[in-house]
């Protein structure tokens, strides 16, 4: 687990840990190599919990959330889950931004 990939998809559970207090625990918990026989049937449900956010009960949110657990055990999924999460983050990020500057000037 020492190599770049790993330590990467690491920073991005570290940074939703920052901005989700709630689920620091839960996420800490599930990070630990121990929890690779929970981890991995939780990430492929909330995978296709995501795929089927159309219903009620479940959501979008869980697809990226189902990949990055995935991507500590399977290192092939590491460097497309860490790029879309670092670019979806700079999307997300400038899209707030214009947002932002449209509402003070309008």
């Amino acid at each position: 687990m020492d190599n770049k990939g790993s330590r990467r998809i690491h920073r991005q559970f570290d940074r939703i840990q920052r901005k989700v207090p709630v689920s620091a625990r839960l996420l800490e918990w599930l990070r630990r190599p121990g929890a690779r026989l929970i981890r991995v049937p939780l990430g492929i449900l909330l995978v296709l919990g995501g795929i089927f956010s159309f219903l009620p009960v479940l959501g979008i949110w869980m697809l990226p959330l189902g990949l990055m657990l995935l991507a500590l055990d399977i290192a092939l999924l590491r460097t497309p889950v860490n790029v879309a999460l670092v670019r979806g983050g700079r999307k997300w990020t400038t899209w707030q931004r214009s947002r932002r500057d449209r509402r003070k000037s309008g």
